[in-house]
């Protein structure tokens, strides 16, 4: 028996339906407080709209879909070949942040970072101010472990991170497929970005852009990266990869602050991984992996249907 057309959109309008609904009703707060980000339940409220993909995905699954391996249609499962699965995983967490430490000596060199790589000027005075006395430590050993505090903080973002990475690789991105590999990338890029809305019309990520500036802004950055999830989540199969990547982004957008030079200021418009200068690489990478053929589901062979291991 064939699906008839309506009856195959219907689940991409539920989970998009639920994934933006929800996303709005838990910022609404934000909106009619008048208070925007300087919310005092922010953190909290930015964490209930990280869930919104995870719980339009499992509605949409669930309700509508209803497969019959419900754990793997999500990219929970396999877990295996566990020696793939597990460089996948470092993949996911070195790429991000290789990617954002790149952005800065992209920026840099294109004269819209200021940066300081030699001593580390803004991050020294930074350290300074907030403990009201010299340090304790050289300079040199404090920015690397920052580089520590963001494998930890990788770590510990891996499930809040998974509330969004649920929905939009583990179940949008595998749907979108149908209509072609980068059709595929850049509406699942264009979607996320866009779902940011609630909080990127009030000046979160580039608080110096009009609205409309910093959601086109987003969507060109949830595009790119975006490209780079889809890429573990496709070779892996599993959607932890991309989860842990989205949480070692979301840990290292900070280093920003680490390599600044003391007094200068930057427009996240121009640098850092979230304005023009620190797309370069990134789009680089996904033009390789589009080109080489990487965005392939690898052959069933080598992954079990049913590993749940």
């Amino acid at each position: 028996m064939t699906t008839s057309p309506s009856r195959s959109w219907l689940p991409l309008g539920v989970y998009l339906g639920v994934a933006f609904g929800l996303s709005w009703l838990s910022a609404l707060p934000l909106w009619l407080s008048g208070k925007g980000l300087d919310h005092p339940a922010f953190g909290t409220i930015a964490l209930c709209m990280m869930l919104t993909p995870a719980i339009a995905a499992l509605v949409t699954v669930f309700a509508i879909e209803r497969p019959q391996h419900p754990a793997e249609s999500l990219g929970l499962v396999p877990l295996r070949p566990a020696g793939r699965f597990l460089g996948f995983l470092g993949l996911g967490l070195a790429t991000p942040i290789t990617l954002v430490f790149a952005a800065l000596i992209a920026g840099s060199i294109l004269g819209v970072y200021p940066a300081d790589f030699v001593t580390f000027s803004a991050f020294r005075d930074l350290l300074t101010t907030q403990t009201g006395e010299q340090l304790s430590m050289p300079i040199g050993a404090l920015v690397a472990l920052q580089f520590v505090n963001v494998v930890v903080g990788s770590i510990l973002n891996l499930l809040p991170a998974l509330g969004e990475e649920l929905g939009w690789r583990g179940w949008l991105l595998p749907h979108l497929l149908r209509f072609g590999t980068v059709p595929a990338i850049v509406i699942s890029g264009v979607v996320w970005g866009l779902w940011h809305a609630p909080l990127i019309l009030l000046g979160y990520n580039y608080p110096t852009a009009p609205g409309w500036l910093g959601l086109a802004m987003m969507m060109g950055m949830c595009t790119l990266m975006g490209g780079v999830l889809a890429w573990l989540r496709i070779r892996s199969r599993s959607v932890w990869p991309a989860a842990l990547a989205h949480g070692a982004l979301n840990a290292s957008v900070g280093l920003s602050v680490v390599f600044a030079q003391s007094g200068e200021s930057f427009d996240t418009v121009h640098a850092t991984i979230l304005g023009w200068s620190g797309w370069i690489l990134p789009a680089i990478l996904v033009i390789v992996l589009v080109a080489t053929k990487q965005f392939q589901w690898p052959a069933r062979s080598t992954v079990k249907r049913r590993s749940f291991l």
